[in-house]
């Protein structure tokens, strides 16, 4: 395929980062082995599922792919004999189905492609690096004075963006890094809209913005040039990770855990706070914060990535805030990453889950201060400062900044128009996802609250009560009954037929005023 033609028609984008779940439904007993039958559902929606068959062999298969991450992974262990007694497959479907547990409700590992190839085959059966290859391949041709060194294979978590070490023909000892990315479900640019802002990165001079060397794009991917870096991104620091290994090899299980000194991060955060205000000043969409995603050089952060948003790509942290309906805008969503990025900077590590009800102590009260603005209980539910804000807190508003290098990014009025129409496309995707979200979670209380066993004691207890009411009121309707038989009974006897009854006074409704 040619770099410059266009996507399949009716190509669907799928949104990479919403969860998948997964329960095992049943299991059958073949001659020698036993499947296990797993509905998967994509997000809160029970119609958006399906039904996969994998064997204990998948299982494994997929576990020692996995065993890269470092990580103690409760698979249930093999058994050669009496593997297909009865009480020991069920004993075995409760082991997987805890495993399945633990690798989708892990934030990187749900995202990895051999997770999502596992649960959704479907959807993630492409070779990617190969499809990268073939386009990058045909980039070649136009322009030759670059070459492909190597392939840096699953240096980042997207599956769909692809990494290359590259060199120029004529400077072999230089190195620099080529990143291919499809489209994703937020493009709402026009295609030469599109093309012209991703042209328009390697203008873009800012001291906290990791430069672009050169950025093409068709109307179904993009294709950018950066210099490589040998110390990595404020992640490996973080994590004392090697830039070209593997995101699972990396992040998953650091051997140390350890937070950065008080003075670096007053100055990163500083500094990442700086780009995100000139950006929003720009009206340019971000959105896409997260340690991997700023690049150090020597004492200085840079921005990565910001073709992101013009692909339409997810955030890496979008199935945490997706939950808060007061993080709808792309500014709220830079502060709430920017909170997951100082945690991650203060304590080596992210949070364990969020909104954080307690922080660990820290260098400092104001670094506290800050997390408590964007990752706490009352920040998720009120809504987030805004960068400005952030600023003028204690923890940043002393930093000096020493820097002569003046940001330069011009965007001409008609494509700032085009990203403020995407900014409100992509927002308003986001809040309905928001809403649909919250609704899901309305709904899953009451049925909660209704199926609990206080509440059907409660029920019992009324129906009951009910119950007795129901019979009190029969008896005494029959009680009612018999005395009026008998009464008649009595009156005819005693009395002439031809004595008038006495007059039935009259009721309170006849007399009711209107």
């Amino acid at each position: 395929m040619a770099f410059m033609e266009k996507p399949p028609a009716g190509k669907v984008l799928l949104d990479d980062t919403v969860p998948l779940t997964a329960a095992i439904e049943a299991s059958q007993s073949l001659q020698s082995h036993t499947e296990y039958i797993i509905r998967v559902q994509r997000g809160i929606s029970v119609e958006n599922s399906w039904q996969i068959v994998r064997r204990y062999s998948d299982f494994d298969l997929l576990n020692n792919s996995l065993q890269i991450a470092g990580l103690s992974l409760p698979l249930p262990p093999k058994k050669l004999i009496g593997n297909m007694d009865r009480e020991f497959i069920a004993e075995r479907q409760k082991g997987l189905q805890n495993y399945l547990n633990v690798i989708t409700t892990n934030h990187v590992l749900s995202n990895c492609e051999l997770v999502k190839k596992f649960l959704d085959p479907n959807n993630y059966s492409a070779n990617y690096t190969e499809i990268a290859l073939q386009q990058v391949s045909m980039f070649f041709r136009s322009e030759p004075k670059w070459e492909v060194v190597e392939p840096l294979k699953d240096i980042g978590w997207r599956i769909r963006k692809k990494y290359f070490l590259m060199k120029i023909k004529n400077q072999p000892k230089e190195r620099l890094v080529l990143s291919w990315a499809d489209l994703g479900p937020d493009k709402y640019l026009s295609d030469k809209d599109f093309q012209c802002l991703i042209k328009l990165l390697p203008s873009c001079l800012h001291p906290y913005i990791y430069r672009v060397t050169f950025a093409t794009a068709n109307e179904s991917s993009a294709l950018l040039i950066r210099m490589f870096n040998e110390k990595g991104t404020l992640k490996d620091l973080i994590y004392k990770a090697k830039p070209k290994d593997p995101f699972l090899k990396k992040y998953c299980n650091p051997k140390k855990i350890q937070g950065l000194e008080l003075q670096q991060i007053k100055t990163y955060g500083r500094q990442i706070l700086e780009v995100l205000k000139f950006l929003h000043d720009k009206g340019f969409p971000y959105g896409h914060l997260h340690a991997s995603n700023v690049m150090l050089d020597g004492d200085t952060c840079r921005l990565l990535d910001l073709e992101n948003s013009l692909l339409g790509l997810p955030s890496f942290y979008r199935s945490y805030f997706s939950q808060f309906r007061k993080i709808n805008t792309l500014e709220s969503v830079d502060v709430h990453c920017f909170g997951h990025l100082l945690y991650e900077m203060t304590y080596g590590r992210p949070p364990d889950s969020v909104p954080v009800d307690s922080f660990p102590p820290a260098p400092s009260m104001a670094v506290v201060a800050v997390l408590e603005s964007t990752l706490s209980c009352e920040a998720c539910k009120n809504g987030m400062p805004t960068v400005s804000r952030l600023l003028q807190m204690p923890l940043f508003s002393d930093v000096l900044l020493t820097t002569s290098e003046k940001p330069q990014f011009k965007i001409p009025t008609k494509l700032k128009e085009a990203l403020r129409i995407a900014k409100e496309c992509i927002e308003k995707r986001l809040i309905e996802e928001q809403k649909q979200i919250h609704q899901h979670r309305r709904l899953t209380r009451a049925q909660s609250h209704h199926g609990s066993e206080e509440e059907r004691k409660k029920r019992k207890i009324l129906a009951r009560k009910k119950s007795k009411r129901s019979a009190v009121e029969n008896s005494e309707e029959y009680s009612a009954k018999y005395s009026n038989s008998n009464n008649s009974a009595g009156s005819g006897a005693s009395s002439p037929l031809t004595s008038p009854s006495s007059p039935t006074p009259p009721s309170t409704a006849e007399h009711a005023p209107f």
